[in-house]
């Protein structure tokens, strides 16, 4: 590897984004929600931000001794206060350190807040690189004291880095839809018919009851979406947070930023009834990789069935229409299998400061592997097609 200088960075707006985007574009697993427009917005809207337990620290591997100092690699750190917005829970492990007088956070985290999507973490060209950035990981957490270091929703190449580099892996479950491969669906009554019967007529009877309701639903897209688009999404988005006695994550200013710097990136279905705006469901979109990824939604009215139509019927239609590849549902729902998202695994890494509490995680990971493996084989045995798809199903 070329001899480099590791620096650490309190805002990624100190980093080139043109240099940072470039790395990332050359990760086959790259995703929209590692762009620098993305985490950018994360920061400075206040989402992610020390007020609300995200400080960064991003890692670059720098090119030593060469005009302007090139960037050759680079992983988003957070020092986190807590464990909310991670989708990958250990609340358990924060709490043993806490019943031992210890303190699990600070802890350093490797993550895009609040997006659970599998993607790069360590925005590497090659393994040399990858193992340095670990490497950096952990030195900066022993430097500062912290308990530990996580990446979370890991690639493969990322996964491969981790195991060399001795961290505790972890697999959660996840449920995607792929389209039909060699062939895909020629529309969504297509995508039913490969269902089973009581699964066809399940989505069938839901979508019933949403249009007997009156309502109907209009897709925007990028610069179609208007600030009072933005805003009636934002009031359906916090009365979701609202009506589980919690807190957004995201403000709305993230969404202008989105707006602004990545709008062909969004696709917002907005329901109507009556002439009446009754609810709102936000897709992200990557028209390059042909992948969609089901974010927020929310309503203003309970309406029976309403969620489903939102956030899986019309995006999937949509999918098959535009030709896309895969729509990801987001973290756990077990629900989601019964409407054509399969089950996937994802991984997250670990490593802790305290060989005795990283010998009990690791005891604990290992029957959790276990477990995960017979859920999933549980899973394999209620698959909603009538016979496997043809298409990816991941994992």
């Amino acid at each position: 590897m070329t001899a480099a200088d590791i620096r650490v960075f309190d805002d990624i707006a100190q980093i080139d984004p043109t240099t940072w985007n470039a790395l990332l574009d050359a990760q086959p697993s790259a995703t929209l929600f590692m762009r620098h427009e993305y985490l950018l917005a994360l920061q400075a809207s206040g989402s992610a931000a020390p007020d609300t337990g995200w400080s960064a620290r991003f890692i670059g591997l720098f090119e030593r001794n060469s005009p302007g100092a090139r960037l050759l690699a680079a992983c988003p750190l957070y020092l986190k206060a807590h464990s909310y917005g991670e989708y990958v829970f250990d609340w358990a492990w924060a709490d043993a350190y806490r019943r031992h007088g210890l303190a699990y956070y600070p802890k350093l985290l490797g993550a895009v807040p609040f997006t659970p999507v599998p993607g790069p973490r360590l925005l590497a060209t090659d393994d040399a690189q990858r193992d340095a950035l670990l490497a950096a990981t952990v030195r900066l957490a022993r430097e500062s004291g912290l308990s530990s270091a996580h990446l979370l929703f890991l690639d493969e190449a990322d996964q491969r880095a981790a195991h060399r580099a001795g961290w505790m892996a972890r697999s959660t479950v996840q449920f995607h839809w792929h389209n039909r491969a060699p062939e895909p669906y020629a529309g969504f009554d297509d995508f039913l018919a490969g269902l089973q019967r009581d699964k066809r007529r399940k989505i069938a009877h839901e979508r019933r009851k949403v249009a007997a309701a009156g309502v109907v639903f209009r897709g925007l897209r990028g610069r179609e979406i208007e600030a009072a688009d933005w805003d009636f999404f934002y009031r359906c988005y916090t009365s979701t947070y609202s009506a589980h006695h919690s807190t957004p994550y995201l403000t709305r200013d993230f969404f202008a930023r989105m707006a602004a710097t990545m709008p062909e990136h969004w696709l917002l279905f907005i329901a109507e009834r009556r002439g009446q705006r009754v609810a709102a469901s936000l897709i992200a979109i990557d028209p390059q990789r042909g992948h969609a990824f089901g974010r927020y939604w929310g309503a203003t009215e309970p309406i029976d069935c309403l969620h489903f139509e939102a956030c899986y019927y019309q995006p999937l239609a949509w999918c098959i229409a535009q030709g896309y590849r895969r729509f990801e549902g987001g973290a756990q729902g077990e629900h989601k299998m019964a409407r054509g998202l399969l089950p996937v695994t994802t991984a997250s890494a670990h490593w802790l400061a305290d060989q005795r509490f990283a010998s009990a995680v690791a005891d604990f990971l290992r029957r959790e592997g276990r477990a995960v493996g017979q859920y999933l084989n549980e899973l394999d045995a209620r698959r909603p097609f009538k016979v496997a798809p043809h298409g990816d199903a991941g994992g």
